[in-house]
């Protein structure tokens, strides 16, 4: 069949993109190589040489495939549960180390270290072993996952997030440079579909396994979860994963070590670190006048617009090359995707602790609070995807999602001590499709107006804001937390003496049996009000998400040959119809 499939007459080579006729009902059904070829140039092809077909490798087939895929499935799932089971465990971590001012370093280490590396990654992969680089990130999970559950104090398990999120970021980027390994292009999306169940699913699952561990056993076992599935990808991966030498991984040691654009980590990451250290200690720890905060602030800068300058004076060995990111779609779709993170973040971290402090929930029963929140944003992503599928469309979606996350993080800033369950489900329902319905958009873009060589950059880059910006904003929500704690609290008799060291030192949810017993009410109207100024910070950025998505070209994913080439599209409509032709006659 293989062999009848192949139409000599069609010069793929000169094609500029991919038709959006590929679609094939069979998962695993066979396609013409034209029509491969066809899909691996774009309009951007004009400066760079079109990918070599899939036929010039070897897949694995059969049980082999079954495992490597299985492996790149549990990877992901780790990874993707990492980043929320420890939403529903925070508080109960505070209170044992005493540390409810590092809440936001939880969370923060975690995102800093994976996304500052995430860029780079994508260069380790292209001139590396693809193997022992996964293998090596996997490792790094597991080694940062054993310090956290072990940790005897908050500074070693803050450690212990760091070193697991560089090796997340290893192993996020890693499974879809596994799957280009493993798949031909026209299987691979009906896997990535269960990549992204996989992904939902630890969504959900997250907060709930977390607050299970944290009620009947120790929050401990959320982190040592990771140790015997990991170990089992670790074991597996060696044998499963054959992928030969490549023409970049030949190249000189000192040429690949260019490509990874030294210089301008050097700059981003420890711009980053000091960008987050000031919004951590500013107002709370140090006064914003305080030089300390200042001089922070202005070597994060610096160091920032450092590494912009890096990236245009040498393009060619740019982590993001300027001419992607000045494109408007992939500004624009940068500019959502940074907004879905802060927003992500802000109430995936604060508003269990809401259910917690001030509902009086245990870490498990917050985490079942959570679920209106998580389910509806995965199965409206599901839904927006069929219908961007069939209408072709994403800009409207995103438009939609982000004026309606505006809305429901606005109705989520309404909450009082005695809202009622209808109340925060019903906003929380809201809220999480309206998420949902922008959450694809982002990558969307990236896929379709870039070249499909430029792609893993531009979806990187999407990934790397999300996690970048969501990181300095969880950092950004603690500052305004513990100043509206220090400005409320103040307000109750015998309270007035508070001062931000004694908040940072207690647990979280602690913190109220500091209030005299009599002013049980006002304490707990300072914590929801402190907590809703904290929303409103989602708020904010739910409203200015929308300039993002408006920007958006409107490109259809079903029209991705180029206007102005008819005689392209002639030739994937004929490569189309000889395919349907052949298949009539196979049948």
């Amino acid at each position: 069949m293989l062999s009848k499939q192949k139409q000599p007459e069609t010069n793929a080579a000169s094609a500029p993109s991919e038709s959006p006729k590929d679609d094939t009902n069979a998962p695993f059904s066979l396609k013409t190589k034209e029509k491969d070829e066809i899909s691996d140039a774009s309009p951007a092809s004009r400066t760079t040489p079109g990918r070599p077909g899939d036929d010039d490798i070897v897949y694995p087939t059969g049980l082999k495939l079954v495992l490597l895929l299985t492996c790149m499935f549990v990877g992901m799932f780790l990874v993707s549960l990492d980043k929320l089971i420890i939403s529903t465990t925070i508080p109960q971590i505070t209170n044992n180390f005493n540390s409810a001012g590092d809440i936001g370093w939880y969370g923060t280490a975690y995102l800093l270290t994976s996304c500052a590396f995430q860029l780079v990654f994508g260069k380790i992969y292209a001139y590396f072993s693809i193997k022992w680089t996964f293998m090596s990130s996997i490792l790094l999970f597991e080694i940062g996952s054993a310090l956290c559950g072990a940790a005897p104090n908050s500074i070693t398990f803050i450690l212990g997030r760091a070193i697991a999120g560089l090796g997340g970021g290893g192993v996020m980027s890693g499974v879809m440079v596994v799957i280009v390994y493993a798949l031909p292009l026209h299987k691979r999306p009906k896997v990535q579909g269960f990549f992204g169940a996989v992904f939902g699913i630890s969504s959900i699952a997250g907060p709930l396994i977390g607050g299970a561990f944290t009620t009947k056993a120790t929050w401990r076992w959320c982190f040592y979860l990771n140790l015997p599935l990991g170990a089992i990808v670790l074991i597996l991966v060696p044998f499963l994963l054959d992928i030969p030498d490549r023409p970049n991984t030949k190249v000189p040691l000192n040429d690949k070590l260019r490509q990874l654009n030294a210089l301008g980590m050097l700059a981003l990451l420890p711009g980053v670190v000091c960008l987050c250290l000031a919004l951590q200690w500013g107002g709370t720890t140090y006064a914003w006048s305080e030089a300390r905060i200042i001089v922070l602030l202005a070597i994060a800068f610096a160091l920032l617009i450092a590494f912009v300058l890096i990236q245009i004076w040498k393009p060619d060995q740019a982590t993001v090359p300027p001419r992607i990111f000045i494109q408007r779609s992939i500004f624009s779709a940068f500019w959502l995707s940074s907004c879905i993170g802060i927003q992500t973040q802000i109430f995936a971290f604060y508003l269990p602790l809401w259910f917690q402090a001030v509902k009086g929930d245990s870490a498990l029963k917050s985490g079942t609070d959570l679920l209106p929140l998580l389910l509806l944003s995965f199965v409206s992503s599901i839904i927006t995807g069929i219908l961007v599928s069939r209408i072709g469309y994403y800009t409207p979606f995103a438009i939609f999602g982000s004026c309606l996350s505006a809305v429901g993080a606005g109705l989520l800033t309404t909450l009082e001590v005695n809202s009622s369950t209808a109340k925060w489900v019903g906003y929380q329902v809201f809220y999480g499709y309206a998420l949902g319905s922008m959450t694809q958009a982002p990558n969307m873009a990236a896929q379709t107006v870039l070249s499909r060589q430029d792609v893993p950059i531009g979806a990187s880059l999407m990934f790397f804001g999300q996690q970048l910006f969501g990181a300095v904003f969880v950092s950004v929500g603690q500052n305004v937390l513990d100043n509206q704690l220090v400005k409320r609290l103040a307000n109750i008799p015998g309270m007035q003496t508070i001062s931000p060291q004694q908040i940072q030192s207690t647990g979280a949810t602690a913190l109220l049996h500091l209030v005299p017993a009599a002013f049980r009410s006002e304490g707990l109207k300072a914590y929801n009000d402190s907590l809703r100024v904290c929303f409103q910070v989602g708020l904010i950025i739910a409203c200015i998400s929308v300039f993002g998505a408006a920007g958006l070209e409107w490109k259809s994913v079903r029209k991705n040959l180029p206007p102005k080439r008819p005689d392209v599209e002639k030739v994937a409509q004929g490569s189309s119809d000889k395919e349907i032709e052949v298949k009539g006659r196979d049948s």
